[in-house]
């Protein structure tokens, strides 16, 4: 038996009580769930627990003009708009800042469920090809996320040693995505159209690793009943990713050495040279330099591996992207569940706020932990994270992170906001930190909320 599917839910968003009424009884009729408000701010404040899937605003309401609203709305569902005041100019500037339909009164209720339908039906249409562009993105490898300077720097390095064949080491964290730079490197080389393969150096005994690597002759070893070719020759005219390079025994680090020098390797238990036309990647969550200085990793390996590296920052070092990074893990699994889920602002500030030892690996874990946690409920709230205390949550700290050069006033605002933030919005004790008069703190704070970064305090 198949789950019935909720109503849609509209937000009217009209002044006039009277054709608010009438459009809520229409699109009531029709078997939608409605709502209807008759301002900005009672939208604004409707929409803290009512999700719509559509929204009905009209041009001019007593406290905004609908355009200015406009931005705001389409972000999160599509927009029609609705307006006596009727103009092509008018109509080309709706559709440009995001309007899906433009209506003008009087509608008539074949109008308006026209407009509705094709309004709902084109956004699914548009939700169902960002789904499936993602799904391909994510299985190619090629979805890297990151727009702050130091991802920004990793992104640099990629495209410039990508269209070379020069040996690339990554280096960084576990579960900083590693293996993403490597895919990036690939896709973006000459080899891009031939195959990549990555191996897990640290799960393997050392001759199934051998064999994996090199592949083997039949009757090499008790169980090889038949000749097995290894993953240098699958990858061939492609990219050998090793991962956890450091893990290898001295016995695999001669033995890739050699082929990093020659060209040439030998299936286990094989006499005949075969040649290797294949690039390698190597990562590393160690320091192989430390590693070569203690004598547990040969240096000349060490050089060949390190012809060009890059260090991927961990995510405590990209808080800008961690927005970013957990709204793509919540749609790309989204479709687990027939429930369209959003991140609270207060979940998105405590995973900002939070430490992230696993990086980005323990975020996606986080998110899709959260999306099960969170069952029914389409919005996902702190407890539904569930994450461990920083060890430095007594302390205070200010989050002063830009993806851009800041201005001294951008500083300034955001050290506002977060003193606002701790004090529970005490002008008070903020002026008193801050050395300045209540008066002076007072038009800071206007001026906050004239730019619309803060909401008035209730």
């Amino acid at each position: 038996m198949t789950a019935k599917r909720r109503a849609r839910r509209i937000l009217v968003v009209e002044d006039d009580l009277t054709l608010n009424r009438l459009l809520l009884d229409q699109l009531s009729r029709i078997g939608f769930t409605t709502k209807g408000v008759t301002s900005r701010q009672q939208a604004k404040d409707v929409l803290e627990d009512f999700e719509p899937d559509l929204t009905i605003l009209d041009m001019r309401l007593p406290d905004a003009n609908g355009l200015d609203f406009l931005p705001d709305l389409h972000s999160c569902c599509p927009v029609v708009i609705l307006t006596a005041y009727g103009s092509i100019d008018q109509a080309v500037k709706a559709v440009k800042s995001g309007a899906a339909e433009y209506l003008i009164k009087p509608v008539s209720p074949a109008s308006l469920e026209l407009a509705v339908t094709r309004a709902l039906e084109n956004a699914e249409l548009k939700r169902n090809a960002q789904f499936w562009e993602s799904k391909v993105k994510s299985e190619t490898g090629s979805n890297m996320i990151g727009s702050g300077a130091a991802f920004a720097k990793v992104r640099d390095m990629i495209a410039l040693v990508a269209p070379v064949e020069t040996t690339v080491l990554i280096e960084g964290e576990s579960g900083v995505g590693k293996e993403l730079v490597a895919g990036a490197i690939h896709e973006q080389s000459t080899r891009a159209d031939q195959h990549f393969v990555a191996i897990d150096c640290c799960t393997l005994q050392e001759n199934l690793f051998e064999s994996e690597l090199f592949g083997h002759e039949r009757g090499a070893f008790t169980g090889a009943d038949r000749k097995k070719d290894g993953l240098i020759e699958v990858a061939e005219h492609g990219t050998v990713f090793l991962d956890e390079i450091g893990e290898i025994s001295p016995v695999i680090q001669a033995k890739l050495l050699r082929v990093l020098e020659t060209g040439k390797y030998r299936r286990l238990g094989g006499v005949k040279d075969i040649s290797a036309n294949v690039r390698f990647v190597a990562a590393t969550n160690r320091s192989l330099q430390e590693m070569t200085e203690e004598g547990s990793f040969r240096s000349d390996l060490f050089y060949r591996l390190s012809a060009f590296n890059i260090q991927v920052p961990p995510l405590r070092e990209r808080k800008v992207d961690i927005k970013k990074l957990a709204i793509h893990f919540l749609e790309s699994r989204n479709f687990q569940r027939n429930i369209k889920k959003v991140l609270a602002p207060a979940t998105l500030k405590a995973l900002t706020a939070y430490h992230w030892p696993g990086n980005v690996r323990e975020l996606k874990n986080a998110i899709e932990r959260s999306i099960l946690i969170s069952a029914n409920s389409p919005r996902i709230l702190p407890e539904h994270i569930s994450l461990p205390k920083n060890p430095d949550d007594c302390k205070a700290s200010v989050d002063l992170s830009f993806d851009h050069e800041p201005t001294f006033d951008e500083i300034r605002e955001n050290y506002l906001i977060h003193l606002l933030d701790a004090h529970n919005g005490n002008r008070k004790e903020v002026a008193q930190i801050l050395g300045v008069s209540e008066r002076n703190t007072y038009r800071l704070i206007k001026k906050l909320e004239l730019d619309g970064k803060i909401t008035s305090p209730a």
